[in-house]
């Protein structure tokens, strides 16, 4: 049985002209479009790997609001909080990520590659609603 790894990422969102806003990046590695996340380093919570790796691959600054739960993908299980941003500095694009985009829902739906994003995008929508 192959051990999972520990990751940590964000749901990153801001207010938009029809309704909320999404930050969804590009893995040039892996040809997708998804969340920030990342593996765990040692002596991290998860909290602050959630926070390094967004900061990492958006160069987006973020507190971190209320945690949406756990996503399993192929040999890892990722941590996500849904985040506002603080401080923004300029993007810089890298062999991880090669582009970022705010986008609002229905384009974040149709854009993410992975089911387990946009069953992390439904659920933050639905717990929004309920708020």
């Amino acid at each position: 049985m192959n051990a999972s790894l520990t990751a940590a990422g964000g749901l990153i969102s801001r207010p938009g002209d029809s309704g909320p806003e999404f930050v969804v990046i590009h893995r040039p590695r892996y040809d997708d479009w998804s969340f920030p996340k990342g593996k765990v380093d040692p002596g991290e919570t998860l909290e602050q790997t959630a926070l390094r790796e967004v900061w990492e691959e958006t160069a987006l600054r973020c507190r971190l609001g209320r945690r949406l739960g756990s996503m399993s993908y192929p040999g890892k299980v990722v941590h996500y909080w849904s985040m506002t941003v603080e401080e923004a500095d300029v993007f810089e694009p890298s062999e991880e990520v090669d582009a970022v985009r705010w986008v609002p829902a229905s384009e974040a739906e149709s854009l993410l590659s992975h089911p387990q994003d946009r069953e992390l995008l439904g659920l933050f929508l639905s717990l929004r609603a309920v708020e």
